[in-house]
């Protein structure tokens, strides 16, 4: 490929990124503002719609493994489905009503979510090299993600509806768009669906390694926590008077851009499971920030409760990524990948997502919340999760800093 041509296709890649991450960021921080404090649903029923984002994570493997792998370039199905969801938001946007928000909701996720390894498979298979190209490309998604919470943020529409609209229009331009990208045909069109590769059930055998499966179920119960942040944060952050609080929140996506850089150097000053609980340990720290921090004084606390994503994120999740890729057979990788997400972001997410809408709920009188306890309970989750992980990961490994053969 030229460089000049090599270049241009970068910058397309990129804008694509940039357009996708713009169309979620504008909804996801900040839907459980707008469905609690607008809306006036319970924690349970806003935790239930959030859900409806991990379950879609568990289906948009076989939908993207039957589909765009299989019948029609991923580029077309790509713009297909954000073409679809833009109405989808449209309809969200007029919803008022539990059963329709959440029906509206699973249906948009399902179109969504599947966008994400579509965007992904579009940059992998038209660049020319993955290992330096991926991450420059993939650099703009966390761009759009700050770009759009600026926005939303910065004109305070939290507690909008327009921050669907907003959605909804961003996903129009991206549908359009997605059909002028580089022609990505069906790589396994002769090829039978599994489902059990689909969502990584082949990589089962892995869990017979203790070491590896402690890791597992400790990713899986991590998520549960995780879920605590990312559905109410942002309304938290607006009940206790804090300005703009959607783009204070993106200083967590610089944090993470910056903590990347430096994983490198982590990796080759400690041990795996070191940076495993420091992860964990950061995320019990973070949730004691939030629960005393103010927007007063204590301001400085709610800063740091955000600017710890990166560590948070990096050190379990994406150091978790990397230790998956390395224990896998070689046939066996990307099998083992969708393993770890389907438990993780699917299976976990769901039910951190309920678990965090009953939480509040049960610490809630009348209309007031008591998010003190709500943050200190999800701290103790995050704190006994720690535990379980220094006890039973019993490993010195370290993570490879050159590439596996």
């Amino acid at each position: 490929m030229p460089q000049q041509a090599a270049s241009g296709v970068g910058a397309r890649l990129s804008l694509m990124m940039f357009l996708n991450y713009v169309v979620w960021g504008a909804w996801y921080v900040t839907i459980n503002t707008y469905l609690t404090q607008t809306l006036k649903f319970s924690g349970t029923e806003a935790g239930a719609v959030f859900g409806t984002s991990a379950l879609a994570c568990m289906i948009s493997p076989f939908l993207v493994g039957l589909i765009a792998d299989r019948y029609f370039a991923s580029e077309r199905v790509l713009g297909s489905l954000h073409l679809i969801g833009a109405v989808l938001l449209y309809l969200v946007s007029t919803a008022t009503t539990f059963t329709s928000v959440y029906l509206l909701m699973l249906a948009y996720c399902l179109c969504f979510f599947p966008t994400l390894a579509l965007t992904n498979t579009l940059t992998l298979r038209n660049v020319a090299n993955a290992s330096t190209d991926f991450p420059r490309i993939r650099l703009f998604a966390t761009l759009g993600h700050i770009a759009v919470n600026q926005v939303i943020g910065g004109f305070g529409l939290e507690r909008s509806s327009m921050a669907f609209l907003i959605s909804a229009g961003a996903s129009v331009v991206m549908g359009l768009y997605s059909f002028s990208l580089p022609h990505t045909p069906p790589k396994a069109k002769d090829e039978a669906f599994n489902w059990r590769s689909a969502i990584g059930f082949d990589a089962l055998v892995m869990m017979k390694d203790r070491t590896f499966a402690v890791f597992v179920i400790a990713s899986v119960l991590a998520c549960i926590p995780l879920a605590f942040y990312f559905s109410f944060t942002n309304a938290y952050l607006n009940e206790v008077g804090v300005v703009n609080a959607a783009g204070k929140m993106t200083l967590g996506q610089v944090s993470e851009v910056l903590m990347m850089l430096a994983m490198p150097f982590i990796f080759r000053a400690l041990s795996l499971k070191w940076i495993l609980l420091l992860g964990l340990a950061s995320w019990s720290l973070r949730y004691a920030m939030l629960a005393y921090g103010n927007a007063g004084d204590l301001m400085w606390l709610l800063y740091g409760a955000i600017l710890l994503h990166g560590i948070c994120y990096d050190f379990f999740f994406m150091t978790g990524q990397i230790y998956t890729d390395q224990e896998a057979p070689a046939h066996l990788r990307g099998t083992a990948q969708g393993l770890v997400m389907f438990l993780t972001y699917g299976v976990g997410m769901f039910l951190g997502s309920l678990f965090s809408g009953w939480t509040i709920d049960s610490f809630t009188v009348g209309e007031v919340r008591n998010w003190k306890a709500f943050w200190l309970s999800s701290a103790a989750l995050s704190t006994v999760i720690l535990l379980l992980l220094a006890v039973f990961f019993r490993s010195s490994k370290r993570i490879r800093t050159t590439t596996a053969s």
